[in-house]
């Protein structure tokens, strides 16, 4: 079969030519050379009889879950606008399409600017665009987002996850106690609040052996 698409494929050229290419003289025996070279090579290095088999598509390389982004299932609501803008920047993190997760928030943010989730998602997502780094812009979206809601504990809880993964674990340490003091007793939040600081505790200590 390949055989024979082949073949039909080289008279087609050759008939094109001939027909309305205007050739020079000598030109026809020139390009029947050509052909029968591209014939000569395709029966030496071509396989004809195997099945056709066409190349996969690469896989996309996802990412697993961010941790800010497991974490704001348990703080934010998982309904609404602004879910919905969350998640469709947590798709396009987890393909490794920060940048264009980052414009998916600040859109939402035109709309609604005054969404303390949508700017902890935008911290979130540029510490992740800056290889886990708190950038000063990072920095300032968790504060702005504690200033729209001074009493919700995701602005804070995210700026501290975000100095952690940074190893600023001082930093980290003093923004957890700070929101552990002033939440209440009963705070679903503080048995893994006090799990976390803990842990700074720990890494702490190892870095000082």
């Amino acid at each position: 079969m390949g055989w024979l698409i082949f073949l039909g494929l080289a008279a087609i050229v050759a008939g094109v030519l001939w027909r309305f290419g205007r050739l020079p003289k000598g030109g026809i025996e020139l390009v029947g050379a050509t052909l029968f070279l591209a014939i000569a090579g395709y029966a030496w290095q071509g396989s004809p009889g195997l099945p056709g088999k066409p190349t996969p598509a690469p896989e996309t390389a996802k990412q697993p879950d961010s941790e800010s982004a497991v974490e704001r299932q348990k703080m934010f609501s998982k309904i609404g606008s602004d879910a919905d803008v969350l998640r469709s920047a947590d798709g396009l993190q987890s393909q490794g399409l920060t940048q264009y997760a980052i414009a998916v928030i600040k859109m939402g943010l035109e709309k609604r600017p005054n969404s303390a989730d949508l700017w902890v998602g935008l911290g979130n997502e540029l510490v992740i665009h800056g290889g886990g780094l708190m950038s000063p812009a990072a920095q300032l979206a968790f504060q702005r987002a504690e200033a729209i809601a001074p009493d919700h504990p995701g602005p804070p809880f995210f700026m501290g996850l975000a100095y952690a993964q940074a190893g600023q674990l001082d930093r980290a340490e003093s923004v957890w106690r700070a929101l552990l003091d002033r939440s209440p007793a009963n705070a679903s939040w503080r048995p893994e609040l006090e799990q976390r600081l803990v842990e700074i505790e720990a890494m702490k200590q190892q870095m000082a052996r």
